[in-house]
């Protein structure tokens, strides 16, 4: 086994366990077959690039950290490289620098008087607001809630909803987790990809909030 089959069976490995994953979940997920799977772990096989694309994918890496050295077991990822994103009112930044299939944490800071129409992801996602500081009001299929500090909240991702920041002198801040449903695996994995950068544009008033 050459060097970077080495590196792959070990990172295949590595990185499906530091995901909680099974080779028969990690198999579906990729769309790869398990045996195959499993060979590639054991080192015995020669994949394509497709499997390879397939594989990072899943696992949300690049084909580059595949086949590369194994990383240490600490990383420091410093401030000025953590990707911050607008969106209307608000600001977004995720709070994992690594990717974890099937969930999505975000340091969301709403600005004075911001708004934030929620895009609806896909059925059985479930999501969880924590207000930080500030006050939050959110809406979600007609229904209002308001939270203050140390508030949580839990409601259904698959619909419709917005955020909204009612002090015009504060900004509001809450952390975001959203745990998608079976089928958003791969809706996850895209936007973890993509940063999220392509976002539908949806209007900006709370209480008619748009599907994006």
């Amino acid at each position: 086994m050459d060097a970077a089959g080495a590196n792959l069976a070990a990172n295949l490995k590595r990185l499906r366990e530091a995901r909680g994953l099974s080779q028969r979940q990690i198999a579906t997920l990729s769309g790869i077959p398990r045996p195959t799977w499993g060979s590639l772990e054991a080192g015995d096989a020669n994949p394509t690039l497709g499997v390879l694309s397939r594989a990072a994918a899943a696992l949300q890496v690049s084909i580059e950290e595949l086949i590369g050295p194994p990383r240490t077991a600490a990383r420091l990822f410093p401030a000025r490289d953590q990707r911050t994103r607008q969106r209307q009112g608000a600001r977004l930044r995720p709070l994992l620098p690594e990717a974890i299939p099937g969930l999505e944490i975000s340091h969301l800071e709403l600005a004075p008087n911001g708004r934030l129409t929620g895009i609806p992801h896909t059925a059985g996602t479930r999501e969880y607001l924590t207000c930080e500081s500030g006050r939050i009001e959110l809406v979600a299929s007609g229904e209002r809630w308001t939270l203050e500090p140390g508030d949580a909240l839990v409601f259904r991702g698959d619909q419709r909803h917005g955020y909204r920041n009612p002090d015009g002198r504060l900004p509001a801040v809450a952390i975001s987790v959203v745990c998608f449903g079976p089928a958003g695996y791969s809706e996850g994995a895209k936007r973890a990809r993509t940063n999220s950068g392509a976002s539908k544009s949806a209007r900006s008033s709370i209480d008619s909030p748009n599907p994006a």
